[in-house]
């Protein structure tokens, strides 16, 4: 087979892309709802810059094959990195599973050529992803971190992950809440896809509402976000990568979940709770979860975090990978990056320990 690789910078283009990007996504059985044509191009207008935009395309006649979706930055150091960013959890790029070795190798040369003059910085890289072949074929400078940690559970009904619990008093506890949710009255309606933009404004409604008085994550509370949402989450829904979840109390939402799917991967990303169902003695963590079991499909994710109450579930630590790649001339950079992974590493260490002991002063 005869395979031609192409640089696009053109919003454009990207944009005519939808449909290509689709079968391929469709084939490559390791890609995640982030790296969805709607998750990323969605996202490029919210966030993107001009003038940054890299995708690298493999073709086999017409065909889309093979694809790095990435952007260029300039800090820390000069990188390509992926299309997504800090509110995505997982980075990767596409595949053709019925390729074969061919389709990688193609995309890691035209990556090779960019690398030149740039780092390749592909992040939060969930093991077993398809950039693990182009980082197994590289020749040049590379380097594997760790980065973010996730927390897995398998995609099984309701019942089971309960029977998972370590202890018969900790199962009673659930199925407790359940009946709790069952005698409030509770009522889940799945949203059709030509509901999805007002759902989601209530989403983040009851967001910001939950969160009111402490510490939330602030982009989720900013226009682009909103934008980026409304968005990319409809023509989601409708392919059946995302479901947006309602819960009810007599004609009242008070609740709305949204689940990101994939053919290996289910996940969690986002909901909004109104205060009342903590004041009913309503535990929203496995109200949410519940739903959620009911599209899960090969792993149930609980993203990105490392909170407490995930741990309940008795989860899978699962790390994400950071994979570097450079040329002998950009191995400078190489460094450098891996200086700033360290820096930022003994930060993080150094405010943890501080936190404990001003706590422990405290107490």
């Amino acid at each position: 087979m005869t395979y031609t690789a192409e640089l696009v910078r053109d919003d454009t283009v990207f944009a005519d892309l939808a449909p290509n990007w689709a079968r391929l996504y469709g084939r490559c059985a390791t890609a995640t709802p982030f790296q969805s044509h709607a998750w990323l191009h969605s996202w490029w207008l919210s966030y993107g810059r001009p003038g940054r935009l890299r995708l690298f395309l493999v073709r086999d006649g017409g065909e889309l094959v093979a694809a790095a979706p990435l952007m260029r930055v300039h800090r820390p150091v000069p990188s390509l990195v992926p299309l997504g960013g800090a509110i995505s959890d997982y980075g990767d790029v596409l595949l053709d599973d019925e390729r074969g070795d061919e389709a990688a190798a193609a995309l890691t040369e035209g990556l090779a050529a960019a690398a030149r003059t740039a780092l390749v910085d592909l992040r939060e890289v969930r093991p077993g992803g398809a950039a693990e072949r182009i980082y197994d074929r590289w020749t040049g400078p590379r380097q594997a971190v760790a980065d973010s940690l996730c927390l897995e559970l398998p995609a099984v009904p309701m019942p089971e992950l309960v029977a998972r619990l370590p202890s018969a008093k900790a199962q009673q506890r659930v199925r407790a809440k359940l009946r709790k949710l069952t005698a409030l009255g509770v009522e889940r309606h799945v949203v059709a896809p030509d509901e999805v933009d007002k759902a989601l404004r209530r989403l983040l409604e009851l967001h910001e509402l939950q969160w009111q008085g402490r510490k939330v994550t602030s982009e989720h509370l900013r226009p682009r976000f909103r934008a980026h949402l409304v968005r990319a989450v409809e023509p989601m829904v409708r392919r059946g990568d995302a479901v947006v979840t309602e819960f009810r109390l007599a004609d009242d939402v008070v609740a709305v979940d949204l689940t990101l799917l994939s053919g290996r991967l289910t996940g969690g990303y986002l909901y909004g709770a109104h205060p009342c169902l903590r004041e009913r003695k309503a535990d929203v963590a496995v109200m949410l979860l519940e739903a959620c079991t009911e599209h899960a499909q090969g792993t149930l994710s609980l993203l990105r975090g490392n909170e407490p109450y995930k741990h309940h579930w008795r989860p899978e630590p699962v790390v994400n990978r950071r994979l570097l790649l450079a040329r002998r001339r950009t191995a400078p950079l190489l460094t450098a990056a891996l200086c700033d992974v360290a820096a930022r590493r003994r930060g993080k260490e150094l405010v943890r320990r501080w936190r404990e002991r001003d706590g422990g002063g405290r107490s």
